[in-house]
């Protein structure tokens, strides 16, 4: 079996830790990948945005099946480039991606199909959006449209805050094209909670549920950012309420996506918010998280392959998917300054010594030159402990994190406290 991953970080790293750790012996490509990816699979220097050199690539190798990683890509259409080249790859079409790639047809999806969610309105026009802002109570959410590296929300405290932030995503374009439309979005409180779900059309497989921690520092403190952290799974969230969760969101929108002629096929990703009246939705992304597949996926005793392959197939309903009991908690290794700007190729040591063990370690932003590790990204590595409860898998992560070292390093030192207290 030949396999092209698509994608460059420590989802990547996961999905092909995950496949390999069934059957060796597949032979597994990434492109471009990182130099954890080359540890278990063959680099391929192309980019996840060179759709013509990607089937390419995958025609001239024999590739079986493609995975997608990177939201990106998808919202750009990458499922469809290989479908119409007659390759098999696991993904949503582009016109499924959408729930990702634009949170004004998200929102309008989940209103139109009385999905619980929180109240918004979507702006185009600057002025009119600053004349809502002004009505509306604080804190309060301001959300670019489109796609942002996973940094395109901003919770604002006060109406000062929220001004700023505005301006900044329509007007300054901290985010870019994805800031020329917004949603300005009530603010819910109460515990976040990830669902991802493997989904063909109607058939939704629920994985065990996570948490992320967004903000870059300790208690939830600073700009967000791609995630600094996850655990799973969510001892102190009842299975009733993450039950209901997929009953009244992940499932019912499958169902929609359906009714409006976007089937999906792939990992539908729901963000949720506990509250008072129960789950509602935050976001959904249209593929695996980052970091929350770093530890979902080492709780997936069932092959990966065997899912992925039943999806295309339509057989999703068929697979036995086992979960271990075991709990897993992340955290990730950052270069000084990140979110914002930061340095990059500076050398990393320790890496040798942590054995599987002690944590697997996950590569995010990291490249290899010669036998040399070094940074090349904001989010660098990804530390997850096992272990019989989420303690003592925090404990193993932070651990082994401790003994991984390059110039700038930070972390955050609270992922999974809640779930530990």
């Amino acid at each position: 079996m030949n396999i092209l991953i698509i994608g460059r970080g420590g989802r990547e790293h996961a999905i092909i830790w995950a496949l390999q750790r069934h059957d060796a012996s597949r032979r597994i490509y990434c492109a471009p990948g990182n130099a954890g990816t080359a540890e278990l699979a063959t680099n391929v220097d192309i980019g996840e945005m060179e759709f013509a050199r990607l089937v390419s690539f995958a025609r001239d190798n024999a590739i079986d099946l493609v995975v997608v990683g990177p939201d990106d890509p998808l919202a750009a259409g990458i499922v469809d480039a290989f479908e119409e080249a007659g390759i098999p790859v696991y993904g949503p079409r582009r016109n499924a991606a959408e729930i990702e790639g634009s949170k004004i047809f998200m929102k309008n999806l989940l209103h139109k199909y009385e999905i619980p969610t929180a109240q918004y309105a979507a702006f185009t026009d600057y002025e009119a959006a600053q004349a809502y802002l002004d009505t509306q109570p604080v804190p309060i959410v301001i959300k670019a449209d489109g796609l942002a590296a996973g940094k395109g929300v901003t919770v604002c405290f006060t109406r000062e805050e929220a001004h700023h932030a505005l301006r900044n995503t329509m007007l300054n374009k901290s985010f870019g094209a994805a800031g020329d439309k917004v949603v300005i979005e009530e603010f819910l409180q109460g515990q976040e909670m990830s669902i991802l779900a493997f989904v063909d059309g109607e058939t939704v497989r629920p994985m065990p549920p996570a948490q992320d921690h967004k903000p870059v520092f300790d208690g939830d403190q600073g700009p967000n950012t791609g995630g600094m952290g996850t655990y799973s799974p969510l001892p102190h969230i009842p299975k009733s309420v993450v039950d209901e969760a997929i009953e009244t969101i992940v499932r019912p929108t499958a169902r929609a996506m359906v009714a409006e002629g976007r089937p999906f096929c792939g990992v539908l990703f729901a963000g949720l918010m506990i509250t008072e009246d129960g789950p509602k939705t935050i976001e959904f992304n249209a593929r695996f998280g980052d970091p929350e597949t770093q530890v979902v996926l080492p709780r997936l005793e069932t092959d990966l392959l065997d899912i992925f392959l039943a999806s295309l197939n339509g057989e999703l309903d068929k697979v036995d998917i086992r979960w271990s009991r075991d709990a897993a908690v992340c955290v990730v290794l950052a270069s000084e300054g990140y979110p914002g700007s930061y340095a990059k190729g500076l050398p990393i040591q320790g890496l040798e010594q942590i054995k599987e063990s002690d944590g697997l370690i996950f590569h995010a932003g990291t490249l290899s030159e010669g036998d040399k590790v070094l940074t090349n990204g904001g989010r660098v590595l990804g530390i997850v402990g096992r272990g019989a409860d989420i303690a003592q898998a925090r404990d193993k992560a932070y651990a082994a994190a401790e003994r991984i070292t390059f110039e700038g390093k930070f972390n955050r030192t609270d992922i999974a406290a809640k779930a530990v207290r």
